[in-house]
C-alpha cells in the first residue's frame, strides 16, 4: 500500500469518525456520567466495533450484504430497535444522562463498553459506511501487512477520536456547565436516537 492511498483511507476514517451521530451521543453519556475513565472505555469498545466491521469487510462481509438484502435488512432493523430503545430509556431518564448526574446513580465500566460496543456493532450507518466506502480498499488486503494497516486504521482512529471527545467532556469545567442542563441533554438526545431509528426504518 502506498502512502497515497493509506492518506485516502485516513481521510475516510477521519471523516466517517468525525460525523455527529448516535455514536458521540453515547461516548459523551458515559464521559459525562460516568467520568473520564468510563468515557475512555467506552471509546475504545466502539472503536472494537469499528474494528470488527472493518476485519469483516475484508473477508467480504461488504459482498454478501450487498448480494443478500435480507439479511442487511436484518440488520439494520437490529441497529433500529436498539437505537430507539436508547432513545426511548433517555426521554425517560433511565441510565441517561440526567438521572446519573443528579441521582449519582453508578455507571459501572462493563455497561460502559457494552453500550459503546453494541452501538458500534449494530449501526446500520456504519455498515453503510463500509458498504459504500470502506470496500474500495478490500482490493489491498491481499498481504498480511495490508490486512493490518485496513484493519488498524480506522480502530485507531476511531479510538483516538472518541478519546478526545471524553477528555474535553470529562473536564471539571465543561461539566459543571454540563450538569445543569443534563436533563435537557437527555430529552434532545433522545429525541435524536429515535428519529434516526425511525430514518432507518423508513429507507429499508
Amino acid at each position: 500500500m502506498t502512502i497515497t492511498i493509506w492518506f485516502s483511507l485516513l481521510a475516510i476514517c477521519l471523516l466517517g469518525a468525525m460525523s455527529p451521530g448516535p455514536s458521540l451521543a453515547m461516548i459523551a453519556k458515559h464521559s459525562l456520567a460516568g467520568g473520564r475513565m468510563n468515557g475512555l472505555i467506552a471509546a475504545w469498545a466502539h472503536a472494537a466495533g469499528i474494528g470488527i466491521y472493518a476485519f469483516a469487510t475484508i473477508i467480504g462481509l461488504a459482498v454478501v450484504l450487498e448480494q443478500s438484502p435480507m439479511l442487511f435488512k436484518g440488520i439494520s432493523l437490529a441497529g433500529a430497535a436498539y437505537l430507539a430503545y436508547l432513545g426511548v430509556n433517555a426521554l425517560r431518564s433511565k441510565g441517561g444522562v440526567a438521572a446519573k448526574l443528579e441521582g449519582g446513580e453508578p455507571v459501572t465500566y462493563m455497561q460502559s463498553a457494552r453500550e459503546a460496543f453494541l452501538i458500534s456493532i449494530l449501526s446500520p450507518k456504519i455498515a453503510l459506511f463500509f458498504i459504500a466506502l470502506f470496500s474500495q480498499f478490500v482490493a489491498l488486503g491481499n498481504e498480511l501487512m495490508n490486512k493490518v494497516i485496513i484493519v488498524s486504521t480506522p480502530l485507531i482512529v476511531d479510538g483516538l477520536w472518541y478519546t478526545f471527545i471524553t477528555l474535553v467532556l470529562s473536564s471539571p469545567i465543561i461539566v459543571d456547565r454540563i450538569r445543569s442542563q443534563a436533563q435537557l441533554i437527555d430529552r434532545l438526545s433522545g429525541v435524536v436516537l429515535i428519529l434516526l431509528a425511525a430514518r432507518v426504518v423508513w429507507t429499508i
